[in-house]
């Protein structure tokens, strides 16, 4: 529909898939971790629309997906507030997931953050070790950031896109974790 909802693309629906085909083997609901920002956490999204809780009502109860999104967090490491000093990270770790979900990067666009661009890559593949080295070897997602329009709080979707995005991927694609659009 032209004013509606966009239907799901090719890389929602693959996820999508993979989840249900993990849950149909499992006993318990399959853990799921939702890491990242404001988006994440569903700044600015009425009370159980924010992605996390609608991947929940998508996957249904085969699946218990958690939200460790953090308004304002970095993936960088040297950024103005790292998601990974965060109570959510520890916490998203101690869940020892099944999948986890990464959406950051927005808020490193920053100036002062970018600042620091030169280690976003191995910060972005540190965080996938972290993951991918916890005894249930989860599966991991890494999820490009979405257009920043307008550009507020600094936020520059020009870095985003031209910087970011191709160096998640290349991140995502070393350590084995599937890239989503």
């Amino acid at each position: 529909p032209i004013n509606g909802p966009k239907p799901p693309g090719p890389d929602q629906l693959a996820l999508l898939a993979a989840f249900v085909c993990l849950a149909a083997h499992a006993a318990e609901p399959l853990k799921v971790a939702c890491v990242g920002d404001s988006i994440t956490q569903g700044v600015g999204a009425s009370r159980g629309h924010d992605y996390p809780s609608m991947l929940q009502k998508l996957l249904g109860p085969a699946y218990a997906v958690h939200n460790y999104g953090v308004s304002a967090r970095t993936l960088l490491s040297k950024g103005d507030f790292p998601w990974i000093k965060e109570a959510a990270c520890r916490n998203a770790l101690a869940l020892n997931p099944d999948l986890v979900v990464i959406m950051l990067g927005t808020n490193d666009s920053k100036p002062r953050n970018w600042a620091h661009k030169d280690e976003f890559k191995a910060d972005y593949e540190a965080l996938l070790d972290r993951f991918a080295a916890l005894p249930g070897k989860p599966r991991l997602y890494a999820v490009l950031p979405v257009p920043a329009y307008p550009e507020n709080y600094g936020i520059r979707d020009k870095v985003i896109v031209e910087e970011e995005l191709p160096l998640i991927a290349e991140a995502a694609k070393e350590k084995g974790a599937t890239v989503i659009d």
